[in-house]
């Protein structure tokens, strides 16, 4: 037996034994992907934490993603397996710069990425994920709405939504953010026939020249559906995996050279192991601050 194959073996007993469930985000390495119960991206693995009857949740993704999987089911023990997990676009966003954005627009509504932690969460009106932001801010009562952390995002938001005043702040995914209108350009000549889709939270420039704009659970959709066989695939390159896995006759290309989230490679299999083996690290917050959080995080799940 391959050591491989044993500790996918192993891992499934203690799931069994501890009566426990792995999420995964769908930009973690492949054979952490293999070993989850449930891929997905930020709002298909906020949907499903809320409504779990497992006792614990082993988060192979980054530290908000576990955040959010304890804010909306309190009552389980939520494991993130590397401590070191972060994302620095959160990191981009204190309290101290929300409350002053907050007091120069006072009528404002407050809309969070859930790329965030759960500090600046609390400090909001409702989250949204890439696959429901343009319908968050759409139907929110106020005409002018606080967007942050992410510019890229917010401002496809603005484009899609006119008749509101989005006021962003100049935080970004640096996955994203590296991704160059010329890298597309390039890629187009390279494969013509294939389709350009990219993540929202892309440059501005980058999103004119695609034939989609798309969230990650979007980009699926639309690979799986399309008559088309090749793709070129802007975002971070474990979601190429997934699609390989999904559509074998199909053939996918990054933008340019393939782009990685650093902190999403973190975890390994033997770290979910470990995670679970030692019930590490539970994740535990300030109950008021989650609870405000909560009240942001459950207006998203409203939205579709």
């Amino acid at each position: 037996m391959s050591e491989k194959l044993e500790l996918h073996q192993n891992i499934f007993k203690l799931k069994k034994e501890k009566n426990a469930i792995i999420l995964s985000h769908n930009y973690q390495i492949e054979e952490v992907q293999l070993a989850a119960d449930f891929l997905g991206d930020s709002l298909e693995l906020s949907r499903k934490a809320a409504g779990l009857s497992q006792a614990m949740i082993v988060f192979a993704g980054v530290k908000f993603m576990a955040e959010t999987a304890k804010i909306l089911a309190p009552e389980k023990k939520v494991l993130l397996p590397r401590l070191d997990a972060g994302c620095p676009m959160a990191d981009m966003i204190t309290v101290d710069e929300l409350r002053e954005m907050k007091s120069r627009h006072p009528g404002a509504m407050v809309v969070t990425y859930v790329n965030s932690s759960v500090e600046i969460k609390a400090e909001s009106d409702v989250c949204c994920t890439s696959a429901n932001a343009v319908h968050v801010v759409e139907n929110l009562p106020a005409k002018e709405i606080i967007f942050i952390p992410d510019q890229n995002l917010g401002s496809y938001v603005q484009k899609l939504v006119p008749a509101k005043k989005v006021i962003l702040f100049e935080g970004f995914c640096y996955v994203h953010h590296r991704i160059k209108k010329e890298e597309i350009g390039a890629m187009r000549a390279r494969y013509p026939r294939a389709r350009v889709i990219v993540h929202p939270e892309v440059r501005p420039e980058v999103r004119e020249v695609a034939d989609e704009v798309l969230s990650t659970s979007g980009m699926l959709n639309y690979v799986k559906n399309s008559p088309a066989h090749e793709f070129i695939v802007a975002t971070e390159q474990g979601l190429l995996q997934r699609m390989k896995r999904e559509n074998p006759s199909k053939e996918f290309f990054p933008a340019g050279a393939p782009k990685i989230c650093s902190n999403m490679k973190r975890t390994t299999l033997m770290d979910i192991y470990d995670s679970l083996q030692e019930e590490k690290y539970v994740i535990e917050m300030d109950p008021a601050i989650s609870k405000r959080a909560g009240q942001a995080l459950r207006e998203m799940l409203k939205y579709g």
